[in-house]
């Protein structure tokens, strides 16, 4: 056996190897997705009426104006705390990720429910008490977080709740609205997996480009 002639054999095949999954392989898959599926390929963007790119449908945001339809609430804010500013300790998890807290946390019911204090900085405001006062039903998605917090959708219930708030924000009738939920309302997966969600920020795209 000559080693000369196996290392050389050894090296060929590490180059072969390389050139076909670290070369050809990736840069012939981009290539397939550039020209078959380029909108997925490239994040699933979506852009606004002046055609700015404002983020991705695989991505949610958060949105508090009434004029706007809310998201669920995110364990990290969405990620759009500044990690090196992040007093708030919102990404303590990752930019994405469940907070793990168990139903029955005191932490996660003083979210929920609100907590009093004579002490304004330890007084929690809630979700279930600003939602009811904006007259909304608290439906599960709008009051827990999801499991990715990053969740760019909403039940259809969820979006229904909250027509007439964004209806009087915007003075607009309720049923033009009610329409827009709709169209945005992704189907299940083929027909079958999971469950109708609509689509937060597409709607409030949406919502932006009625005259």
């Amino acid at each position: 056996m000559n080693p000369i002639r196996e290392i050389t054999k050894a090296i060929r095949a590490t180059l072969t190897l390389w050139l076909l999954v670290a070369i050809i392989y990736p840069f012939t898959m981009l290539a397939i997705s550039q020209v078959a599926f380029p909108y997925q390929a490239n994040g699933s963007p979506l852009k606004n009426t002046q055609g700015q790119i404002v983020g991705s449908a695989l991505i949610g945001q958060p949105f508090t104006s009434d004029r706007y339809f809310n998201s669920r609430p995110s364990s990290t804010s969405y990620s759009t705390a500044n990690p090196t500013q992040d007093t708030a300790g919102i990404l303590k998890t990752g930019v994405s990720g469940a907070t793990n807290i168990a139903p029955s946390n005191p932490a996660l019911l003083d979210r929920i429910n609100g907590k009093t204090d004579p002490d304004p900085k330890k007084a929690i405001a809630g979700d279930r008490p600003r939602l009811q006062q904006a007259g909304i039903k608290p439906t599960a998605d709008l009051l827990y977080t999801s499991g990715s917090s990053l969740d760019p959708h909403i039940t259809p219930e969820a979006a229904r709740a909250q027509i007439q708030r964004v209806a009087t924000a915007r003075k607009l009738q309720p049923n033009r609205i009610e329409l827009l939920v709709v169209q945005n309302t992704d189907d299940r997966f083929v027909g079958i997996f999971g469950e109708p969600g609509v689509n937060v920020l597409k709607l409030n795209l949406a919502l932006d480009a009625l005259r």
